[in-house]
């Protein structure tokens, strides 16, 4: 029956063009009759693609989804430029830009491969001095932001036909796409613009399993095609190995009590015998392990 809550649970939706990550929470939200309910990573409107959304205990999980590497699909026009690195804010078109050839691309993408240090583009949501980047470089204000670490894992030249490139990239969390096009065309001689962009994957959720966002409607089918799409917690914390609790170790760490387990990695992905995600165990600086967070409740 419709309305029956959903205790703890993940999904990934498909999200088109022009359309929030916060929409997106809000509808999904309607669908199931809901408030709890967050995205783990945003989405600009200006791209589409793979947005996990976490309900209930889930949203606790947010954190370390973030953790997990995404990968993308990105066009960008070669030869242009513009403030926020996209075609979002005005776009200037060089007169006499340099042209470079394949093999000039592809040493440039060379450059953007494996660990690298990205300064962050200037319409973003990084904070400086209290305010967000974008905010500032809106009101035409001067932005510094330090170069972060970054780790690309894939970087890949799809297509190359003037003035468009395509790139395939696999990155970790933090990289900013627009910038990987930034900085490969200043490395050949020349500037890009990001016109679309395409997120393929975050972690184990990829892209042609993703419920398509028009399909999340506030009725009997939208709620059903939402329960029809949603995966246990664990699914998207494939970085934590998981750990079975007996019924004596889940009520000690249920009630908030410390485990002593034979073990040194710092998290585990606390599972209880019906296969459930009980929450996350954390190791603690003596060595013991503490349910945090829990998502276990008073008689569950």
């Amino acid at each position: 029956m419709r309305g029956r809550a959903v205790s703890e649970a993940v999904l990934a939706i498909n999200k088109p063009t022009g359309v929030s990550s916060r929409e997106v929470v809000n509808r999904v939200g309607r669908a199931l009759g809901t408030k709890a309910v967050g995205h783990a990573g945003t989405l600009d409107p200006l791209a589409t693609g793979v947005v996990v959304i976490c309900v209930g205990k889930a949203t606790k999980l947010v954190d370390f989804i973030h953790e997990l590497p995404k990968s993308y699909r990105g066009v960008f026009q070669l030869g242009r430029s513009s403030p926020s690195d996209d075609v979002e804010t005005e776009v200037t078109i060089e007169p006499a830009p340099v042209r470079p050839t394949a093999a000039a691309i592809e040493a440039a993408a060379a450059t953007q491969r494996g660990e690298i240090l990205q300064r962050p583009c200037d319409y973003s949501a990084k904070q400086v001095g209290g305010q967000r980047a974008y905010r500032l470089a809106r009101q035409g204000k001067p932005v510094s932001l330090t170069p972060k670490r970054v780790r690309i894992d894939r970087l890949e030249v799809v297509a190359l036909d003037w003035p468009r490139l395509e790139l395939a990239v696999d990155c970790s969390t933090g990289t900013f796409i627009r910038a990987i096009g930034r900085d490969l065309a200043a490395a050949a001689g020349t500037t890009a613009v990001m016109e679309s962009l395409v997120r393929t994957a975050v972690g184990p959720f990829a892209l042609d399993a993703a419920l398509p966002l028009a399909a999340v409607t506030p009725d009997a089918a939208g709620w059903e095609a939402v329960l029809a799409a949603l995966h246990p917690p664990q699914h998207a914390v494939p970085q934590l190995p998981p750990h079975l609790l007996d019924e004596v170790a889940l009520t000690t760490a249920a009630a908030g009590g410390l485990l002593q387990l034979d073990a040194t990695a710092e998290t585990f992905a606390a599972v209880r015998a019906d296969g459930r995600m009980a929450g996350v165990l954390r190791r603690l600086p003596a060595g013991t392990y503490r349910l945090k967070p829990n998502f276990m409740v008073q008689g569950d």
